[in-house]
């Protein structure tokens, strides 16, 4: 034991050193192959005094096979037996590896023969990549020499080659296809360290040897660029290494936790421009663009070499072929020399669709034919027009665009993009870059125009299919967020670049005059749809008379949807959904001529509801009791299937003392509609609130009504915080069941927990706010609570609430990402006094900012 415990203190030690001495003279190739020598010597040390002898042999796989081996990377080991392993044996591997985990070393492990190898190799990728790269360690070296020649001639490699590719794809699905997320895993993410992995893996599947000497003595790239590979390989493993010393763990991902200390470290330094951190990111972005284009330049020329036919090029348009399922030049460097064909290649890419993309050797062309996209360029009319075209073709669009940012030609082509490639966006509501978000707005907005995804957003397919200039929105969605991280409105100055495209490029005036309006308004419809009382007429005639015509209406609701959905896979619900799609047809309505007002009579909205009920056994309006309690501006806010559900679910205990509840799977599609009914009383709605919070439910909007006799009539929808197993109808009745019981035997409050700051917060926090706004023509006052979100934040502002004897009369919980923008509408007679108001102002701004400290805190004053 204490032969254990020197040993693990000489590793930690040991790899203590390395790092001091790695943060002095920065060498990743040096400090791998060093650490890599430690774990050698210490592994062969410790087989020894296990004495396996001949019995066994070590034998080092994977990364640690290749001798890149991190300080707190896992040791993959294959322990090859000659036979079958008996009982002393076993003891000593199980001994071996227990010592091996006792000093620290975390292991993966495996036992097999020979024969086992190869037949698991057969079966399974991930063996058979990890038995690619081995490495003798101990024991009899020409058991691990056989199996090493063995293993190509045992496998299919056409198939390991393939599956690898595949392997590729589904990596870069999981990471959403984007080496632009703000918080990429260095080794998995498109463009991180495995793809440079699985070029190695693929060139030996095709019997080559592995490595940028090798590729380059069989010209698959030049000598530049085998520098410009070592080069971008390096910044990858530095930051990995650098990462690993920090978290003193294995850890991959570049967290926000990390990425400030990472940049200090490598010289960024903060400026009234951009973060360090800032810095950093953009470095990391372009390496991994640059990773992604070797990537598949090389995995494309390997296979290429690996194809017994070579079949002709096939002329498309003269100077371009097709070459397989490729699109070539003749020759293939034609585009580095002629820029002026740069869009014609990516228009037939469109126009082909079976195409899968370019030659190794336009990818090279396209790479450096981009530095001739300069004034001229853009200013020629020909290609102004081809860039239109682009824009208006019917397939492909959002693919072509990617790949134009990805080679660099996008960002060259509209400057104003360029200063938005890979910049970073710490609003604690976006996931991706500005210029990544902005493509997947872009797919978002060409997947509403294709049938095959109808359902997914039935009303936004069919208005997008239906409108007649696709190609202006496209454009809107490529200026919508352009303008962002140069200080002040972006929408403003996003509307001022798009005028000076449009005009650049000769579009007619109305056409300049929508887009330039959608770049300017893309924020409004969601901040309506999410936080205005879509039930008042006034705010549907205002918002009507803001876009002036359906067209217009149409264009920025279809913006807004795919906007949001491009932001983050967190942020959109069908709550979200349905809100926004309820504006829009209300305003439709208003812009099509039809009169919606304030005194519609409550009795044609219960004819209506009495329609569903009929179906129930209730054949008059006389027969439902709930109805002779409720006033006109109950059926004016509810919807006309909730009022039928409401009234079905309470016929029969209208004016009961006892609490009722239901719940039932929530008509918008995703979530839970809860209906409470239960004698007014003071902290109801902070009761409800601190039960959702700890049964793990998030509430996404209330509904609070007081009937003619003193009874609450409040419904909730709710989304639970995690998916569950239990079948629905379980659920439902569970939260039915607990929450009747709480209602039925209330307790005092519980003071409200103190919550952990999620990590986005720690490090990027956001300023809260509290606007108190002006009474509405009903007495209730809009109260805006903008703040990083946490657990259980609702609860803490019921509380709130209470101690300042304030009625809710309605909530729109609005979550983007880690920030919430809630909206309650509140009435109290004490807030006539400007003192109880700032008061409250005050009580509400401390509570959302807890936990938050050190943080800045932006107080807006009260209107009074």
């Amino acid at each position: 034991m204490h032969a254990t415990a020197t040993l693990k203190s000489q590793l930690q030690k040991k790899r203590a050193e390395l790092f001091e001495a790695y943060l002095r003279q920065p060498s990743p190739r040096r400090l791998l192959k060093q650490w890599c020598a430690v774990v050698d010597e210490t592994l062969r040390q410790l087989w020894s005094t296990h004495d396996f002898k001949q019995d066994a042999t070590l034998v080092a796989v994977g990364g640690y096979g290749r001798g890149e081996l991190y300080p707190y990377s896992d040791i993959d080991l294959l322990i090859l037996l000659p036979g079958q392993e008996n009982g002393f044996l076993t003891q000593r591997i199980e001994s071996f590896i227990g010592t091996l985990w006792d000093i620290g070393l975390e292991v993966g492990h495996s036992v097999r023969t020979e024969a086992e190898c190869l037949k698991e190799a057969v079966q399974d990728l991930t063996i058979a990549t990890n038995l690619s790269e081995q490495r003798f360690l101990s024991g009899k070296r020409r058991a691990q020499q056989e199996l090493c020649q063995k293993l190509p001639a045992t496998l299919d490699l056409n198939a390991f080659r393939a599956g690898k590719i595949q392997e590729q794809r589904q990596r870069h699905h999981k990471h959403h296809d984007t080496a632009f997320n703000l918080e990429p895993n260095l080794k998995e993410s498109p463009g991180g360290l495995r793809d440079l992995h699985t070029i190695s893996w693929i060139a030996w599947g095709a019997g080559l040897n592995p490595g940028w000497a090798s590729f380059t003595q069989a010209g698959l790239i030049s000598a530049a660029e085998a520098r410009q590979a070592r080069t971008r390989w390096g910044f990858l493993q530095d930051l990995r290494i650098r990462l690993q010393g920090l978290a003193q763990r294995r850890e991959d991902r570049l967290l926000f936790d990390y990425q400030t200390s990472l940049a200090l470290q490598l010289g960024w330094q903060d400026s009234a421009q951009r973060r360090a951190s800032e810095g950093l990111m953009q470095a990391y972005y372009k390496t991994a663009k640059s990773v992604l284009l070797m990537n598949a330049i090389l995995v494309e020329q390997i296979e290429a070499r690996t194809r017994p036919v070579h079949l002709p090029p096939v002329l498309l348009q003269d100077p371009f072929v097709r070459q397989g399922d490729l699109l070539g030049t003749t020759p293939g460097t034609l585009l580095d020399q002629k820029p002026e064909l740069l869009f014609n290649a990516f228009l037939l890419l469109q126009q082909y669709p079976d195409l899968r993309g370019f030659t190794p050797d336009v990818l090279r062309a396209v790479w450096r034919g981009k530095r001739h996209i300069n004034a001229a360029f853009r200013s020629n009319p020909v290609h102004q027009q081809q860039f239109l075209e682009i824009l208006r073709q019917p397939a492909r669009t959002a693919d072509v665009l990617k790949r134009m940012n990805y080679l660099g030609v996008l960002g060259r082509y509209l400057p104003a993009f360029g200063r938005i490639v890979g910049q970073m966006q710490h609003d604690l509501y976006h996931a991706y870059t500005v210029d990544e978000h902005t493509l997947k707005v872009i797919r978002n907005l060409r997947r509403f125009a294709l049938p095959r995804f109808n359902h997914e957003f039935p009303l936004c397919s069919t208005l997008m299919q239906q409108f007649d200039r696709p190609d202006l929105l496209i454009l809107a969605a490529l200026f919508h967020d352009i303008a962002k991280g140069r200080g002040g409105n972006h929408a403003q100055l996003g509307r001022s670049d798009a005028l000076y495209f449009c005009r650049q490029h000769h579009l007619p005036r109305t056409d300049t005059q929508l887009v330039a309006w959608l770049v300017e308004q893309h924020l409004n419809f969601s901040a309506v749809a999410q936080k205005q009382d879509l039930s008042d007429p006034a705010v549907i005639c205002r918002f009507a008379e803001q876009t002036g015509n359906l067209r217009r209406l149409t264009a920025l609701y279809l913006l807004t949807v795919a906007d949001i959905r491009g932001t983050s896979p967190k942020v959109w619900n069908a709550w979200k959904g349905k809100l926004l799609e309820d504006l829009y047809r209300l305003t439709a309505q208003v812009l099509e001529g039809e009169q919606i007002t304030h005194d519609e009579p409550s009795t044609n909205r219960q004819t209506q509801a009495l329609e569903i009920l009929k179906h129930y056994g209730l054949q008059e309006v006389s027969e439902v009791t709930l109805w002779k309690t409720l006033e006109d501006g109950y059926f004016r806010r509810h919807e006309i299937r909730d009022i039928a559900w409401h009234a079905r679910s309470l016929q029969g205990c209208t004016g009961s003392s006892k609490p009722r509840v239901r719940a039932r799977l929530s008509p918008v599609g995703e979530g839970f509609q809860v209906l409470i009914y239960s004698p007014d009383r003071t902290g109801l709605f902070a009761h409800l609130c601190e039960y959702f919070e700890r049964s793990g439910q998030a509430i996404v909007a209330a509904r609070i009504h007081t009937t003619l006799d003193q009874h609450a009539l409040d419904t909730f929808q709710v989304l639970p915080h995690h998916s569950s197993v239990e079948h629905y109808r379980t659920q439902l009745k569970r939260i039915e069941n607990e929450l009747q019981e709480q209602l039925d035997h209330p307790g005092p409050l519980p003071t409200p927990r103190r919550s952990r700051l999620p990590r986005q917060l720690r490090h990027f926090p956001y300023p809260a706010r509290i606007l108190l706004g002006d009474p509405e023509r009903d007495g209730q006052v809009p109260l805006t609570v903008v703040a990083g979100d946490r657990p259980g934040l609702l609860y803490r502002l019921a509380c709130v609430f209470l101690r300042h004897d304030i009625d809710l009369h309605g909530a729109r919980i609005n979550t983007l990402g880690e920030r919430v923008e809630d909206v309650f509408l509140i009435s109290s007679p004490r807030l006539d006094n400007p003192t109880e108001r700032q008061c409250l102002h005050d009580d509400l701004l401390h509570e959302v900012s807890q936990e938050q400290s050190p943080m800045p805190t932006e107080s807006v004053t009260s209107r009074t």
